[in-house]
């Protein structure tokens, strides 16, 4: 697509051996920087591209919108490394790449011949990332290691549902999938923190992060409260533990989120709602003292907010004091922030008649915006172009292809 930017990640190459979602975020996140990100799939494909949901007119249904929204910007290279000759390919890849990411069982890399220490003999400068649910024994042995793992079991043994729920006794899994998308996050910096290096001293290195790890480093509050206080913190529901207020309040049709920690910002929500007595009250002066008269500060703020709609809330407190209403997907699409930021990207649905919209890019960077320069790819549909780009002849990547080395 002319016109927009290479991206800062420009000329690193990225061999992707991931699935399902924390690894394919990760390496999107790199590929929508410019990166040359290239999927490396089975025969059979990533397994998510037959999960839905599906266009309905979509009658080829090649993949639905979780292939789509977390494969963008990648190129697709259709091998079976189950074939001895086809790990020979691989190798050929390896020795011109910056970096490798996979996500498989511990030892399953190992087992193909294909593991760390093989790769890195191959190519001394390489960054090789391994994201598993409880680490890899090169990042220091548990006795989890072996154990498979999803989002619930790293937000379960993460810490984050049990401080998140409606009431002290109910823990809660969060909505969006934060047992993979965090460490996905986590996985992209430790990625670079590993190219920095290696640029400076031609030597790669193994990137080991634990799913359940990089979620308990989401919940670092919990531990400082713990070690400071011996408390084993639980759900809070809408309040938050420590800053007061701070949280979600009802509204007459919906909700809305205030947050006036500071003495100035909750001296001028008083004024907002008319209770202005409240904020020169030396009860409720200082974070702690509103703390300590949690029950009544809700209480104010409840008698303002339940009245009025979302609506009516934004225009009397918005842009005054740190301030947000509750937004359900509808909202998000009718925000012209959301529209400004190109946040909500269309790419082509193959099968479709018209575009599918997917998450857009939350890092933005003047000199060499990221971008979404194409959807997600078609099962082997970069592979003459990835291998030729890799050094291969036409003749033998003909020759591999006849074999059913790969498609």
């Amino acid at each position: 697509m002319s016109g927009i930017s290479p991206g800062a990640l420009e000329g690193l190459k990225v061999l992707d051996l991931t699935q399902m979602l924390a690894g394919p975020y990760c390496t999107q996140l790199l590929a929508d920087q410019g990166a040359e990100v290239v999927k490396i799939e089975p025969p059979e494909g990533d397994m998510t591209r037959a999960m839905g949901p599906f266009r309905a007119d979509d009658g080829r249904r090649l993949w639905g919108g979780y292939f789509q929204s977390i494969n963008r910007n990648k190129k697709s290279l259709c091998i079976d490394l189950k074939q001895p000759q086809a790990k020979a390919i691989f190798l050929r890849l390896v020795e011109g790449a910056d970096v490798v990411v996979e996500n498989m069982r511990v030892g399953a890399m190992d087992r193909l011949g294909l593991g760390y220490e093989t790769l890195a003999e191959r190519n001394p400068r390489l960054v090789y990332a391994a994201l598993r649910g409880f680490g890899d024994p090169r990042g220091g042995a548990t006795p989890y290691q072996e154990w498979p793992a999803f989002d619930v079991v790293a937000q379960a043994m993460g810490g984050i549902m049990a401080i998140t729920g409606p009431d002290a006794h109910t823990p809660l899994k969060v909505g969006p999938g934060v047992g993979d998308l965090v460490p996905a996050v986590h996985m992209a910096f430790g990625i670079m923190a590993g190219i920095y290096r290696a640029q400076k001293t031609g030597r790669g290195q193994f990137v080991d992060v634990p799913m359940v790890d990089a979620v308990l480093s989401l919940c670092e509050r919990m531990v400082y409260q713990h070690s400071y206080e011996g408390k084993v913190p639980g759900p809070e529901g809408n309040r938050h533990p420590i800053l007061c207020p701070f949280g979600m309040f009802a509204c007459k049709d919906g909700w809305v989120t205030i947050a006036c920690p500071t003495d100035a910002f909750w001296k001028q929500l008083c004024e907002l709602i008319g209770r202005t007595e409240l904020g020169t009250d030396p009860a409720f002066r200082g974070n702690d003292g509103r703390q300590r008269q949690h029950d009544r500060v809700d209480e104010a703020i409840h008698a303002f907010t339940r009245p009025r709609t979302k609506r009516e809330l934004t225009e009397a407190l918005g842009g005054r004091i740190p301030f947000g209403p509750v937004y359900d997907v509808r909202d998000v699409y009718a925000d012209p922030h959301f529209a400004a930021h190109d946040m909500l990207p269309a790419v082509e649905q193959p099968g479709s008649a018209t575009p599918v919209q997917i998450a857009g890019i939350a890092v933005r960077m003047t000199g060499t915006p990221g971008a979404v320069r194409r959807r997600a790819p078609l099962l082997g549909e970069d592979t003459d172009d990835v291998l030729a780009g890799f050094g291969a002849a036409a003749d033998e990547v003909r020759r591999w292809r006849d074999a059913g080395l790969v498609k």
